[in-house]
């Protein structure tokens, strides 16, 4: 897509893969998700993104079910992949440090030929948090972490490799070689649907919004408060490329599901994303894509 502007392209699918309570697991979990992966590609799904915890949902399942550490394995994933951007959906803030993580994408960057993006929020998963031992702040700092972290990373994929300093965050050097590859720098997504916060955040920084929407009317009025964030910042709201996790939408009925997507390519939605969610997800996505995808291409955003 256009780094400039992001209106009027054809729809596009991703893929979501969250769930690695599998048959076989762990032993079969590299092939599963490999396979997935590459199934997704071969349909025409441009993108491909994971969870970034270290406990799976407990909303989705249990926190002692399967869960894989998150940029390991979309490394796996870019050394099977050739065209998929690769991301997190979405990377906690309070996971690793800002300069770590600006390391780490870039790394993967590198080395997936220019396919990473970085997804990014304020994180919420307490349990895992306290489990694991890391601090977990109160939500006001965590939003004022996610501001310094996504300054910082901005300026490491920048010329400037010089200090940083912010309340929370202080570094001497933001030396980042090698560069990345991306031109003119991965994309950054910020990931959420708080409306003070979050998507003034987007307004402020995002190349891409997702939004997790229960209805095509709240995606439509979440977009409206971002373009009102826009304003207030004096920019062009179709800079931001929109993606939707269409978690409401039932995917049995592949009909119902376009029908919903014309609705939101109408909203100037780019691309809609789909969670892989079956005992045999590569079998799923093959079948899923392979019907959608050439008539998302007729919806243009």
């Amino acid at each position: 897509m256009s780094p400039d502007r992001y209106y009027g392209a054809d729809m596009e699918l991703g893929v979501h893969f969250m769930d690695f309570t599998l048959p076989g697991a762990p032993g079969s979990l590299a092939g599963a998700i490999g396979d997935t992966a590459k199934a997704a590609e071969a349909a025409g799904c441009t993108k491909f993104t994971v969870m970034d915890h270290w406990f799976q949902m407990e909303f989705f399942a249990t926190a002692q079910d399967p869960m894989l550490e998150a940029y390991t394995t979309l490394g796996y994933l870019a050394g099977l992949t050739d065209h998929m951007e690769l991301a997190t959906l979405v990377t906690g803030v309070t996971y690793r440090h800002p300069g770590l993580l600006a390391k780490i994408v870039t790394t993967l960057d590198v080395l997936s030929g220019g396919r990473a993006q970085l997804g990014i929020g304020a994180a919420w998963y307490e349990r895992e948090h306290l489990g694991l031992g890391v601090p977990y702040p109160p939500l006001s700092e965590r939003f004022e972490r996610l501001e310094e972290t996504i300054q910082i990373v901005l300026q490491m994929w920048s010329e400037d490799d010089g200090p940083y300093v912010g309340r929370h965050y202080q570094l001497a050097e933001t030396i980042c070689q090698p560069r990345p590859v991306s031109s003119p720098r991965p994309r950054l997504m910020i990931g959420g649907n708080g409306e003070r916060k979050t998507l003034r955040l987007v307004a402020q920084y995002a190349d891409v919004c997702n939004i997790i929407p229960s209805s095509v009317a709240e995606a439509r009025h979440k977009f409206e408060v971002i373009e009102q964030h826009c304003a207030a910042l004096d920019r062009d709201p179709a800079t931001i490329e929109r993606t939707v996790l269409a978690s409401f939408l039932d995917l049995s009925n592949p009909d119902a599901f376009l029908a919903t997507c014309e609705e939101l390519a109408a909203l100037d939605v780019a691309l809609i994303e789909i969670r892989a969610i079956s005992e045999q997800p590569a079998q799923f996505i093959e079948e899923f894509a392979a019907y959608v995808v050439p008539r998302l291409a007729q919806f243009s955003a």
